[in-house]
């Protein structure tokens, strides 16, 4: 037990590597993480409409990028970008990898972003395109205004699980050689765990990582429900004047 607490839990180790941890490594976490996120979902967004257009030219580029960034490893896509097209972009990013490695967490967030908007698009009944272009919209209003916001909000839990992988995923960046005030958490702990030959600094590390995706995850739950389920309200019975609470299952639609 002794050596179990000695390798995993040493205090020393561990008081040693929180100071960094707190001010680089979470920062350059949540900044890959949320920067990329937020690229992808531009990109991710614009990827759905081009793989539901009925133009082949739209359509095909849309499913071959989906293809290719699915379906390469994280790493190898991180490592491609950040020395491939860094060297190309070195007259503009110079030898900094750290943009690099958010461009390619980025396309890999929107490939997979992509689809989930995609199919929350395609889950949308027909009949409000139908309903929306009775009423004089264009198809692109239709679009904007109807069709996208109900298949979004469908989708907002496999959102927040996509951010939770990307997150995780920002920890494969630091095969990218990043600075010293560039690392981000597990090239922290990685960094002292090598000098010492403890690995109580990537422990560290990882507590760090479930502080961020533990509430996520109970977030995405949490959500889930509330669309499963929906929200009681209360309405007015006309004939008695009594208030009348409906369950979940007993929904009211206002138009």
């Amino acid at each position: 037990m002794d050596d179990f607490i000695n390798t995993f839990l040493d205090w020393d180790y561990i008081s040693q590597v929180l100071p960094d941890l707190l001010k680089t490594g979470l920062l350059n976490t949540l900044v890959l993480s949320v920067s990329s996120a937020l690229i992808g979902i531009v990109v991710g967004m614009v990827l759905a409409v081009m793989g539901l257009s009925t133009k082949w030219w739209l359509r095909w580029p849309a499913r071959i990028y989906t293809d290719i960034f699915r379906g390469l490893p994280a790493i190898l896509t991180i490592l491609l970008i950040g020395q491939g097209l860094g060297t190309l972009a070195r007259d503009v990013v110079g030898t900094n990898p750290y943009p690099m490695g958010i461009l390619a967490l980025s396309l890999i967030a929107a490939a997979y972003i992509g689809e989930i908007f995609r199919s929350g698009i395609q889950s949308v009944d027909k009949g409000q395109m139908e309903a929306s272009r009775a009423l004089g919209m264009s198809y692109t209003k239709s679009m904007l205004l109807v069709i996208i916001p109900q298949g979004v909000r469908r989708v907002l839990p496999a959102l927040v699980n996509q951010f939770i992988a990307l997150v995780k995923d920002s920890s494969l960046v630091y095969v990218l050689g990043l600075l010293s005030g560039q690392r981000e958490l597990f090239r922290i702990g990685q960094d002292l765990a090598a000098n010492t030959g403890n690995l109580s600094p990537l422990v560290a590390a990882g507590v760090f990582f479930l502080v961020i995706t533990v509430p996520l995850t109970h977030l995405v739950n949490y959500i889930d429900e509330k669309l499963r389920t929906g929200r009681k309200v209360r309405v007015d019975d006309p004939d008695d004047g009594d208030p009348v609470e409906l369950s979940p299952g007993g929904r009211v639609s206002t138009w």
